[in-house]
């Protein structure tokens, strides 16, 4: 049949984009910085032609963000319906993915050379940090909406006092505890108030 191109199998496709990632990650490993890496030594790493590559990704910035996306935990499904619960889960993703970036040298390694290369922090902040920032955002609507907190702040304030003490644990502050607890003391502070009890 001349003139009909034939898609590779889903399968096929699947096993290529693994073995992509797996090669990039195989060359971060070996002490290969990000700046220097090529498409051509990726593709040559990963047993594929650069074509491939190509198909899937317009280029190294949306290769290497998939690249650290693959290599975090999962974002949990959350039930989009609750406010304050789906709020707890997104926080505890955090706390978690702040866990899973200091066990791991190469996830260190990879972010302190993605703040260095404005394209590709980006890239990444407009794919997956973006993505995450409306979902917070939209659960607490849900929660004002449903009673469980203040109606008279500004809905983005309330999102910053959440997530900015997951921030300053997991980001800014490298060597302070994450315990399993530190969600529920969260949001259990923020709900009771900062302020000193009146009698």
């Amino acid at each position: 049949m001349r003139g009909h191109v034939f898609a590779p199998a889903p399968h096929a496709v699947v096993e290529a984009e693994r073995a992509i990632l797996d090669a990039v990650i195989a060359l971060l490993e070996a002490g290969e910085p990000l700046a220097g890496l090529s498409i051509e030594r990726i593709a040559r790493t990963a047993g594929v032609g650069k074509a491939t590559i190509y198909r899937r990704w317009s280029g190294k910035e949306e290769l290497f963000v998939d690249v650290v996306r693959d290599m975090e935990p999962t974002d949990p499904p959350v039930s989009g319906t609750a406010g304050l619960a789906d709020l707890r889960v997104m926080l505890e993703s955090m706390r978690t993915r702040g866990l899973a970036q200091r066990s791991s040298v190469l996830l260190v390694n990879i972010f302190a050379q993605m703040k260095s290369h404005p394209k590709l922090w980006q890239e990444y902040s407009g794919t997956v940090i973006a993505p995450r920032r409306v979902a917070m955002l939209e659960a607490v609507r849900r929660a004002v909406a449903a009673g469980e907190l203040r109606d008279d702040l500004d809905v983005e304030l309330i999102d910053d006092l959440f997530v900015g003490p997951m921030l300053v644990r997991t980001v800014h502050r490298p060597d302070a505890p994450l315990p399993d607890d530190l969600v529920d003391r969260v949001i259990a502070a923020l709900l009771g108030g900062l302020a000193p009890v009146r009698v």
